[in-house]
């Protein structure tokens, strides 16, 4: 329909013309009636957009009120003797007093000066120790010592630092303690890049140190048996290597420096399994179960830091089979069941521990 000129000069619209101007005002009637069909989409699209943004903000809001003002010394004070008066809470005779690393002078003119045998004493080691503490160390870097105030990251193993950005958050710690042989290449973003100790066993010792390790990393052997101290000592003589004894084979080459090497003071496995765990002291040798080395790193930090975070820390369910345990390989809770760690007896431990503020998590758990 057209409009046309009449006989008396007037418009006339035609079937065409009222069809085009219908189409011009139902057009954006249409289109109303469109959103307000979508109107519930678009609000859920919307409000989702909207939870993503608060949840970024909220949490970067929770890291710089977290961590970014402990970094600060000029204007924080050190929670100093803090974790001394809570860790009393959940050790009985707490002390600082351990030395955190075996030194030789303790073996010498000493039969027993341990009650317990490995990995809660040194008692029938003490011959092998003494070769092996010969060329090693105890003393803690003066970078470390001199330091006025020790905030101590733990970084466990554990598959939620996957995808957690919290590399960067990471390496302001003063003390960064790692575990075994996990990964920092490939995992800078998650893990960060500083280690300052690294506690392992032979089975869980990388070839190469070096490689995932800063120079000045201390290496700290968590010893479970006799054919550890063993294991360690052929390696740094470069004696005739041992290949029976260990669940797992360890490295028949270590490439580490001696100087870097130390050994820890079994006293802290001994206070993780009787006093963290409360395990029989009595009956420890009988056990089957022992602390992972996780737990003894945290109990390690409670005795030498001033302030401890963990990170990365707690397994997943037992009824979740396909879920990974480590950050760094597809391994599930299964591999678990024959270690001689109890993971949820340790995973209520770490609760009490973050109940009582003797630590904080920097991760879920």
């Amino acid at each position: 329909m057209e409009e046309t000129e009449g006989k008396h000069g007037t418009l006339e619209v035609t079937p065409d013309s009222r069809h085009e101007s219908h189409n011009c005002k139902t057009l954006p009637q249409l289109l109303i009636k469109m959103i307000h069909k979508s109107r519930w989409k678009i609000l859920g699209v919307l409000a989702i957009f909207l939870l993503m943004v608060w949840y970024t903000i909220s949490r970067e809001e929770r890291y710089i009120q977290l961590f970014d003002f402990h970094f600060q010394d000029d204007k924080m004070t050190c929670p100093f003797r803090e974790i001394e008066k809570k860790a009393s809470q959940l050790i009985s005779n707490y002390t600082r007093d351990p030395p955190l690393f075996l030194q030789l002078k303790d073996y010498f003119w000493v039969k027993t000066p341990s009650l317990y045998e490995l990995p809660y004493g040194t008692k029938g080691t003490e011959e092998i120790l003494l070769r092996l503490l010969a060329i090693t160390s105890y003393s803690l870097p003066e970078s470390i010592q001199s330091l006025k105030c020790r905030r101590c990251a733990v970084v466990g193993n554990g598959h939620r630092l996957r995808n957690s950005s919290m590399g960067e958050v990471i390496n302001k710690y003063d003390v960064v303690i790692r575990l075994n042989n996990a990964p920092v290449h490939g995992y800078e973003h998650d893990v960060g890049t500083k280690t300052t100790m690294r506690l392992f066993y032979p089975e869980s010792a990388h070839f190469n140190p070096q490689t995932e390790n800063n120079p000045n990393t201390l290496l700290v052997l968590v010893a479970f048996k006799p054919m550890d101290f063993m294991w360690m000592e052929t390696i740094l003589h470069d004696k005739k290597r041992i290949r029976k004894g260990f669940w797992k084979q360890p490295p028949l080459i270590w490439n580490a420096n001696p100087n870097q090497v130390r050994i820890l003071n079994p006293y802290f496995m001994e206070v993780t399994a009787a006093k963290v765990l409360k395990l029989p002291v009595k009956q420890l040798w009988k056990l089957k179960q022992k602390p992972t080395t996780g737990l003894v790193a945290i109990t390690l930090a409670l005795h030498f830091c001033d302030e401890v975070h963990i990170a990365g820390f707690g397994y997943p369910s037992s009824d979740n089979k396909k879920q990974s345990i480590h950050y760094y390989e597809q391994i599930t809770v299964k591999s678990m069941a024959s270690s001689g760690h109890n993971v949820s007896h340790e995973a209520f431990a770490i609760k009490k521990m973050l109940e009582l503020g003797l630590v904080k998590n920097l991760t879920y758990f």
